[in-house]
């Protein structure tokens, strides 16, 4: 029976989740309908915008997306420190990139003078947004509702775009990120669309490489892709906001990777690891499945044993849901 999200999302577990939408009765999100000949392909990239737009309003970093046919992924970051950083004013101003708000704030914006009981009621209902500005399902709600409407528009019709729900896995330790980033980054490979991981459109590795390929040092933060969420290198004391790993590490895991999936043989492993498999301490006949079946082999919780079982307590679970899979593929 599928748990209420309040139940899956969580800050005490982890920061990181994966999330997955997808449209009702497979209807075509993007790409060539087979049956009907329409192409909606300009779809990918209303997508990708609405993606970076809200990753630049939310207190959500975006850490990797693909666009698929009937589906999209994302994986994102619940940036809980840059909310509660924001100030009155900021947060209004946040939220009206997203909706009207009220009167009050309206009011507040054009610079008229507030009594000291609306400024008051104004704090409390800036507080509600203040959280909702760091909240997936209002995230996911603000993409999908927007696609929607678009969607309906052009096909001339009305009625539901999306599933009912979208799908939420909690990611708790680096292994369970690097190997469900991977698997969102290298989606177009496993469907055959795209030959190489710079060839994949309108997913956050393509980006991310483009703007690595004109970086003098792709590693600086400073000098990677936005809105991505950057990499900032392995963990270590003082860490940095962003990813922890390096992003050319990243790069080459996954062309590595890559390479696996085109083999003529099914399950070829390279003697070659990569460095960061090592560190991750992931197995690479245990890595090429994650990356293969992420999304089916796994639960809502993803993550060591040690992880899930703590998290799962942290969540009030009375079971523990995944346990075998985990503790067969992550360390």
């Amino acid at each position: 029976m599928p748990r209420p999200r309040y139940a899956q999302v969580s800050l005490d577990a982890t920061s990181f989740y994966h999330c997955v939408s997808r449209c009702v009765r497979r209807a075509f999100l993007c790409g060539v309908d087979s049956f009907t000949g329409n192409s909606f392909e300009h779809r990918r990239q209303w997508l990708e915008d609405k993606l970076l737009e809200l990753a630049q309003i939310f207190c959500i970093d975006l850490c990797a997306y693909a666009v698929m046919s009937n589906h999209y992924h994302v994986v994102l970051h619940i940036n809980k420190d840059q909310a509660l950083s924001l100030n009155l004013e900021q947060v209004i101003t946040l939220w009206h990139q997203l909706f009207k708000g009220s009167l009050l704030s309206q009011r507040f914006s054009n610079g008229e003078i507030l009594t000291k009981s609306e400024l008051v009621a104004l704090t409390k209902q800036a507080e509600q947004w203040r959280l909702r500005l760091m909240d997936i399902s209002w995230f996911m709600r603000c993409m999908n509702e927007a696609i929607a409407r678009q969607a309906n528009q052009e096909d001339d019709c009305s009625g539901r775009f999306w599933e009912g729900r979208y799908k939420c896995q909690a990611l708790l330790d680096d292994s369970a990120l690097a190997a469900c980033m991977a698997y969102v980054d290298l989606n177009p490979l496993r469907a055959a669309i795209a030959k190489t991981p710079e060839t994949s459109d309108y997913t956050s590795i393509k980006k991310r490489i483009v703007k690595a390929r004109s970086s003098s040092t792709p590693n600086n933060p400073q000098q990677q892709c936005k809105p991505l969420m950057p990499f900032v290198g392995n963990p270590r004391k003082q860490m940095p906001h962003g990813l922890p790993f390096r992003l050319t590490d990243y790069m080459e895991l996954l062309d590595w990777t890559g390479r696996i999936m085109r083999d003529d043989k099914r399950g070829f492993i390279n003697n070659q690891l990569p460095p960061i498999l090592e560190r991750l301490n992931i197995e690479a006949k245990h890595w090429h499945y994650m990356t293969q079946h992420f999304e089916s082999h796994f639960k809502g919780l993803v993550g060591s044993a040690f992880k899930l079982k703590q998290a799962c307590q942290t969540l009030g679970y009375l079971r523990t849901p995944g346990l075998t899979p985990c503790r067969e593929r992550l360390p």
